[in-house]
């Protein structure tokens, strides 16, 4: 569609004639303009708030409790990033996580998928980007990639009902306990990403817990 401004006044109307039919559509400015912004406005989903951050010393003794733990411990290996997707819970209303890493960092970043929630499993994807379009193919948007890097704070430019939360940046997980808290937007699935595909040589562990509080 190519964009034509006209000065509009109240009651106006606007002639549109296609170039590939010769038809002419007549539009009221006045109603056709509030449907179209009614519509953008339903399209894009509001802002979120940014989460709450903090660190901890307690390296041993948060690894030696995650290690017990089923769940509490995978391998990110090299140039690959691994996405937690944590729906929210009807009986929650705040997500919390921590993580740790043994010897070397990782980029760290979430995000929030507003969607309809079905199950509240929280399951591990893992895949070669960061950005959630490549995980679903069948709505990728041409043209659109990921710009920056996990040194600077990658930012991805999802499609509409995706929200950044926190850009990934690279956290010294291995020095300290990096943990953190975010309040529910709304119904959706939260999407924790751990970012390795900086690292070309070096897999990297990690120890991760993740909950929620009322």
């Amino acid at each position: 569609l190519t964009n034509y401004h006209i000065p509009q006044g109240a009651g106006d109307i606007v002639m549109i004639q296609s170039d590939h039919t010769g038809a002419v559509d007549i539009l009221s400015a006045e109603l056709e303009t509030a449907d179209l912004l009614g519509e953008q406005r339903k399209a894009q989903p509001p802002p979120l708030a940014a989460p709450t951050m903090w660190t901890t010393e307690k390296m041993k003794e948060f690894k030696a409790k995650m290690g017990k733990e089923r769940n509490g411990r995978m391998v990110v290996k090299r140039g690959e990033v691994v996405t937690v997707r944590v729906p929210t819970h009807p009986d929650g209303k705040c997500i919390c996580w921590e993580f740790a890493t043994d010897d070397y960092d990782i980029g760290f970043g979430i995000y929030f998928d507003w969607t309809t929630v079905t199950s509240t499993a929280i399951t591990v994807q893992v895949s070669e980007s960061s950005d959630e379009e490549d995980e679903e193919e069948d709505e990728e948007i041409d043209g659109l990639s990921p710009v920056g890097d996990v040194e600077r704070g990658s930012r991805s430019y999802l499609r509409n009902r995706y929200g950044e939360i926190m850009p990934v940046y690279r956290r010294n997980s291995h020095r300290e306990v990096q943990a953190g808290s975010h309040q529910y937007p709304g119904e959706g699935i939260y999407l924790l990403k751990f970012d390795n595909s900086y690292s070309l040589l070096r897999n990297k562990t990690l120890f991760f817990h993740v909950y929620y509080t009322s």
